[in-house]
């Protein structure tokens, strides 16, 4: 059974924007939920297109915030922690949000570290 899930992806610069990150973000993600057991509707592939990482205020990211809240998804598909926000303390946060609804931060692309 494929598990309900949400894909967010975000750029912010206009060199981003020009090579089509938002996309390639996307794409990856979308695999990554089929070769994974992830049903993800496309009205549930956010984007932040233009969107600072530094805010909490995004429509993509509100919208994400929205189907957790309301018991929608048991995952959130991200790209890397840094398309989730730039400032650490944020992703804690939105982390903690997120898990407190039942829902898993699932990052694609995220820092290896040397401890547990």
């Amino acid at each position: 059974m494929n598990k309900p899930a949400a894909i967010y992806a975000r750029v912010s610069s206009d060199r981003q924007k020009e090579n089509h990150t938002i996309g390639s973000q996307t794409s990856a993600l979308v695999e990554y939920a089929q070769t994974h057991g992830y049903a993800v509707p496309s009205e549930w592939v956010f984007q932040g297109e233009g969107y600072s990482g530094a805010s909490l205020v995004r429509p993509g990211l509100e919208a994400l915030r929205d189907l957790a809240a309301q018991g929608q998804i048991v995952a959130a598909l991200i790209y890397s922690p840094d398309r989730l926000s730039r400032k650490y303390a944020y992703q804690v946060l939105l982390g903690e949000e997120l898990s407190r609804c039942g829902v898993d931060v699932v990052y694609l692309k995220s820092p290896s570290g040397d401890s547990p």
